[in-house]
């Protein structure tokens, strides 16, 4: 009954996440690329980064892959060498997305606690070489994935794709599970919590310190410029990355709950936990297209550009 239930949820929830989500990022590119929202250029670069790999799942993750398999069987989607590098590529595309939060958390934590290292790490040189250098290494790191995949039967060859049985009973399969599940999303999961408290609480210690001095200095009445700076900057961390917290919680929670229970990974078992590795893909693909709300809410120059956007074809 619950299977029947969460997947009638699946085929109308992504297709509404495509909708939205395809035209959000699309849109989110363009703006931030124009450089008109009073960003770095470092943190923009970031930001179109995170917002191109967000594109990406959208398309290959939930039109190729899920929306194709509810509503488009059987297409050329469907065919065995296809649909494995579909599977490649949708990880890949979720791999990026992920590690590119990171280097952009890593990034403002470094901008804000080290003044030192503000001027040679916070740059958009260092910002390409990042997204450069964390791009083909998840293409490497994902490389097995298509090996792991056959076809659903002996008679159909080339139509469809299941995780072959020896997945599930080899040694190397098993540390290469591991090692997936733990690179995305367990390890950002806990650099981006440690980042954001090491950053807050810097934070907290500057601007009592700030406050101290200009009360000396007779100042406390001016607008203090670079704190107001600051808080921007942090509202703008704060919010993508709670944002990513609260989306992927549930999928760390349910690889915990699977390691520590001991389930058997085979799909096609009896898994109490089903439902909610289910409901944990659903929200972890959600986080594809909050960002540009995210950059709407707390950016007045970006709402300023989207408002430009969205009105240009009456202008």
């Amino acid at each position: 009954m619950y299977y029947e239930e969460i997947t009638d949820i699946e085929n109308v929830y992504y297709p509404i996440l495509a909708v939205i989500g395809i035209p959000v990022n699309l849109m989110a590119i363009v703006i931030l690329s124009r450089g008109k929202c009073g960003l770095s250029k470092c943190i923009t670069r970031y930001m179109v980064a995170m917002a191109t790999a967000d594109l990406s799942v959208l398309l290959i993750d939930v039109v190729f892959r899920r929306i194709a398999d509810m509503y488009w069987w059987p297409t050329s989607l469907t065919y065995t060498p296809v649909c494995k590098i579909i599977l490649y590529l949708a990880p890949v595309s979720v791999d990026c997305s992920v590690w590119f939060t990171v280097a952009f958390t890593f990034d403002r934590f470094i901008a804000i606690s080290t003044k030192n290292m503000k001027a040679k790490y916070c740059t958009e040189r260092t910002a390409s070489i990042v997204i450069l250098t964390v791009t083909p290494f998840v293409c490497l790191l994902n490389t097995p994935l298509p090996f792991a995949y056959v076809s659903y039967s002996p008679t159909e060859l080339n139509l469809g794709c299941v995780k072959d049985v020896y997945f599930y009973m080899r040694h190397e399969w098993m540390v290469f599970s591991w090692i997936e599940q733990l690179f995305t999303p367990v390890i950002p999961f806990c650099l981006i919590l440690l980042f954001n408290a090491l950053t807050v609480r810097r934070i907290s210690v500057a601007s009592r310190v700030r406050r101290s001095l200009r009360a000396l200095s007779g100042g406390e009445k001016k607008k203090d410029q670079e704190m107001v700076n600051r808080r921007r900057s942090v509202v703008l961390l704060l919010a993508i990355s709670s944002s990513f917290i609260l989306l992927w919680a549930t999928s760390v929670a349910h690889f915990i709950a699977l390691r520590w229970f001991n389930f058997s990974l085979r799909r096609s078992s009896p898994n109490p936990l089903f439902e909610f590795e289910k409901v944990g893909f659903m929200l972890q693909l959600l986080s594809s297209c909050t960002n540009t709300a995210i950059y709407t809410v707390t950016q007045r120059k970006f709402r300023d550009e989207l408002v430009r956007v969205l009105t240009y074809p009456f202008r």
